[in-house]
């Protein structure tokens, strides 16, 4: 069986996990954390970064600094995993849907002055699968409105967006340093990995102390066992943070490899009639964490079955994204009744990604390709 994802470990790695285990610094303080979180910090152009069990707690972390009232909302896309809404429901808030764009999958921007109320605080792009959100829009309106930006950026390490186009320079600026806040999770079949880890980049001072205090339970550094608010245990680990710099000390050859098995990908199975591709826009550059293909309704199955298909092919595969107002955990909190967000339900019902881990070889695109040809003929 062809896996979705195995991560890529190297000497790098063993060597910083071996200083850790040899000078006793494994828990949540030694030098891999603080470099870590500058070094992931710089690449993506942010100023500070706070490191995190997993990327659940990065986006509770960024909501959290919203110091949501009752019936405040964050806007985001349906079209997500449940962490987003997760993070804006044990706030307090009210997360507030859009459809996604039925290209890149990610909040169509055009949808969203619409949803904005009196009583909207920010809005939470989710940059999808690899591919960038078109992001101007959003920023734009979040200005008009002043709304803060969470960039929920988990699935595009290195991906870059050509922001400011409608501007007199625009540039390539990495995924992650476009919002106030920007989120990353580091699981074992991310980019970058940690095996479990998250971290949370912004330019602001302040907004970094605050995520910095909530994620260690809210310890005064004058009186350590004095609480005056109430605080999570979101720290990410020595050993965790030392993987994460070796992976971050190589990530132009992780985002390269990446680069170059998504274009190989669409090189074999273009032409295939009943299949939508990844497509990179013009001011998007991708880095296919995933290779996400939805099939088309007229083939007469779905994605499951299109599954189990490449399954009996010897391939495993991933299914979509189930959109939020079809979760059943948020319809009982009395969200989302009665609405429907019709790309969300078709890409959910008829998409899956293939194998994309850093480990699959030329070889094995191949030969998943060559099953998917054979499935679908």
């Amino acid at each position: 069986m062809i896996p979705v994802n195995e991560p890529v470990f190297g000497d790098r790695e063993a060597e910083y996990t071996a200083e850790c285990i040899r000078t006793g610094w494994v828990s949540s303080a030694g030098r891999f954390i603080e470099e870590f979180e500058q070094r992931w910090a710089a690449f993506c152009g942010m100023e500070h970064g706070v490191a995190v069990n997993n990327g659940t707690s990065a986006l509770e972390l960024a909501v959290e600094t919203l110091g949501l009232k009752p019936g405040d909302e964050v806007i985001i896309p349906s079209f997500t995993i449940i962490s987003c809404a997760l993070a804006i429901v044990r706030n307090g808030g009210v997360p507030v849907l859009v459809d996604c764009d039925p290209v890149t999958f990610g909040l169509d921007a055009s949808q969203l002055e619409s949803r904005i109320t009196p009583r909207t605080r920010a809005i939470m792009p989710v940059h999808i699968y690899g591919h960038p959100v078109d992001l101007d829009p959003i920023l734009a309106l979040a200005k008009k409105h002043h709304l803060v930006v969470i960039e929920d950026a988990a699935e595009v390490h290195g991906a870059e967006y050509h922001a400011g186009r409608a501007g007199a320079a625009p540039q390539w600026r990495r995924c992650g340093g476009l919002g106030d806040i920007s989120t990353f999770s580091f699981y074992a079949n991310k980019l970058v990995t940690t095996g479990e880890g998250g971290m949370a980049l912004t330019n602001d001072p302040a907004v970094a102390a605050r995520m910095r205090s909530q994620r260690n339970l809210c310890f005064r550094p004058e009186r350590r066992f004095y609480h005056t608010h109430l605080g999570n245990n979101f720290r990410l680990t020595n050993l965790q943070a030392a993987v994460g710099v070796a992976q971050v000390e190589r990530i132009d050859e992780i985002v390269a490899r990446k680069r170059r098995m998504g274009h190989r990908y669409t090189e074999r199975l273009n032409g295939i009639a009943r299949l939508q591709l990844p497509v990179e826009q013009a001011w998007a550059r991708a880095v296919y964490w995933m290779y996400a293909v939805v099939l088309d309704e007229a083939a007469g199955f779905d994605a499951l079955e299109f599954a189990r298909r490449l399954k009996n092919e010897g391939v495993e595969t991933r299914p979509f994204f189930l959109g939020m107002h079809e979760q059943p955990a948020l319809l009982d909190r009395g969200l989302f009744g009665g609405e429907r967000y019709p790309v969300t339900e078709r890409i959910a019902r008829q998409g899956l990604y293939l194998p994309s881990g850093l480990a699959l070889t030329d070889d094995q695109i191949d030969q998943v390709c060559a099953a998917v040809r054979r499935t679908l003929a």
